[in-house]
């Protein structure tokens, strides 16, 4: 049993397209878990709006995309789910998302899987900017592979890049290394430390370059890409607002 969960905090502005890519997965055996973070626009009125009855609300008082996260996998996992995806409220998955997590975590046997993260292409963002956040996307996954801090003889394998936005894991893997942290985005990038957490159980685990996102560049539009690049980097940026609307 697939279920894929969507933290949501005050994106009634944008989440429609994000909805419908859901509803245009090919492989539409799955569950999804929207998990309102203390919205306080429309956002739960739009998605109740649609009346899928595989779609759950709950709601995560606790601020943080970790906690948020953490709320809706552990949810889905009382509720029989084995396999786990994550996706982000201004996100598209791919038409091919839910089967290439499938099969990727099922026909594969793989523990956890990081997608590949493109940039939008409907928010204005210039072809020529959209080919360098890529390049510094893949430039910073290359950094992480030689950082000190996820280098150690306790982890069974390489470090690997999975956006929270773009992850999946099995339901026993993420229950044994202990979830998502529950913590706010500005003290800890929670999809890195889960990432590290299942490198200390397991070697079971890859980039999937067919496992697709497209992800908002909404940051990037607003900090510039140096900036967001520092953001992501132990928030050696750190802006006045972090919840970019």
């Amino acid at each position: 049993m697939l279920a894929v969960i969507v933290p949501v905090y005050n994106e009634a502005a944008g989440i429609g397209p994000t909805l419908d890519a859901l509803e245009a997965q090919t492989d539409a055996d799955f569950d999804v878990y929207f998990v309102d973070n203390n919205s306080t626009d429309a956002s739960v009125a739009i998605i109740s709006a649609r009346n899928n009855p595989r779609w759950h609300i709950i709601r995560e008082s606790l601020k943080g995309t970790g906690a948020a996260a953490d709320t809706g996998m552990r949810a889905a996992i009382a509720a029989g789910a084995t396999l786990l995806a994550r996706t982000d409220a201004d996100c598209l998955p791919r038409a091919d998302w839910t089967a290439s997590i499938r099969r990727s975590l099922g026909d594969d046997g793989l523990g956890l899987v990081g997608g590949e993260l493109v940039p939008r292409h409907d928010e204005g963002l210039s072809l020529g900017k959209r080919v360098l956040l890529r390049a510094a996307v893949e430039l910073a996954e290359a950094f992480g592979r030689i950082r000190p801090g996820n280098r150690s003889p306790e982890y069974r394998g390489p470090y690997m890049m999975a956006a929270g936005c773009n992850v999946g894991i099995r339901a026993d893997l993420y229950v044994e290394a202990g979830g998502f942290p529950r913590t706010a985005i500005e003290d800890l990038h929670e999809d890195r430390a889960l990432v590290n957490a299942v490198r200390r159980l397991t070697g079971n685990y890859a980039r999937r370059r067919d496992v697709v996102v497209y992800g908002s560049s909404r940051r990037v539009t607003a900090w510039g890409l140096k900036n967001t690049l520092l953001w992501y980097k132990d928030h050696q940026y750190r802006p006045e607002h972090v919840d970019i609307r």
